[in-house]
């Protein structure tokens, strides 16, 4: 039988504090892992922790910024100590910065650079090591559709996703050999309070414009949730995945796939 259980793994998702990094671990603790995060802020950790706990998951966190190398080093030290190796990493935490690119600073590009790719790159560099040891390891970069498009005032971001796309595929040559498989996660749009203001009803009850901008281009005709995403990483970061390796999983409700509507 296929086995998509996740008992006795040590799960790290960066910034699972809330969003779909936290839908993800909570996938991957009812599949029987064990689950560690991070986050920059104080405030926002305490607050996963107080989630996951009302979820009736004993998840445990850390402050740290996946920008830091040496905290990132000292993290992952930490959590081998105290929790054990790391099994399935997740490279979720990421920003965005949403400005037309002759406007934007080269410190605002670098600063998104920093966060979306360095980031992915210290954390695996740290838990690879562990994982060769072990004999197995799973990571999973959570990538974007602006890994393969562009669209205004996001050139950092799609710089990013775009450049986290072939460290995926490196990571995979580099590492197959040791039994380590490497794959991304391609989220589309997403309903999150984050994003929530993009699907308020106008004052005449019409669509937000950006909402039916959205829905014209999907053609699953709706946002994605995400529970959406839980399946998919569970998949990834289990032994169903094992000859899976170097691969972006779009779960876009089909919009990379679509012209769109004829107007």
């Amino acid at each position: 039988m296929v086995n998509f259980r996740l008992d006795g793994k040590i799960a790290l998702v960066t910034g699972a504090s809330y969003g779909i990094g936290y839908a993800m671990a909570k996938a991957f603790a009812d599949a029987g892992a064990t689950i560690v995060f991070n986050d920059r802020s104080e405030e926002n950790l305490q607050k996963g922790l107080e989630s996951y706990k009302a979820d009736g998951i004993n998840a445990k966190g850390y402050i740290c910024d996946v920008t830091d190398e040496d905290g990132v080093n000292a993290m992952i030290k930490q959590i081998e100590e105290e929790v054990g190796v790391i099994d399935i990493l997740v490279n979720n935490a990421g920003i965005i910065k949403r400005i037309p690119m002759h406007e934007m600073s080269a410190e605002e590009f670098r600063q998104v650079i920093d966060i979306d790719l360095n980031g992915p790159f210290i954390v695996s560099k740290a838990v690879i090591p562990g994982m060769i040891k072990k004999g197995h390891g799973k990571i999973i970069n959570i990538c974007s559709m602006m890994s393969e498009l562009g669209r205004e005032t996001v050139s950092a971001y799609a710089a990013a996703k775009g450049g986290l796309k072939m460290l995926t595929k490196n990571i995979c040559s580099e590492y197959g050999e040791y039994n380590i498989q490497c794959n991304g996660i391609g989220p589309g749009y997403i309903a999150t309070p984050q994003t929530a203001p993009l699907r308020e009803k106008q004052p005449d009850g019409s669509r937000h414009p950006f909402d039916s901008f959205i829905i014209a281009k999907t053609p699953a005709a709706r946002w994605g949730t995400p529970e959406d995403l839980m399946g998919p990483a569970v998949f990834l970061a289990s032994d169903a995945s094992n000859f899976v390796n170097g691969h972006i999983l779009y779960v876009d409700g089909g919009i990379l796939a679509y012209i769109g509507k004829q107007p």
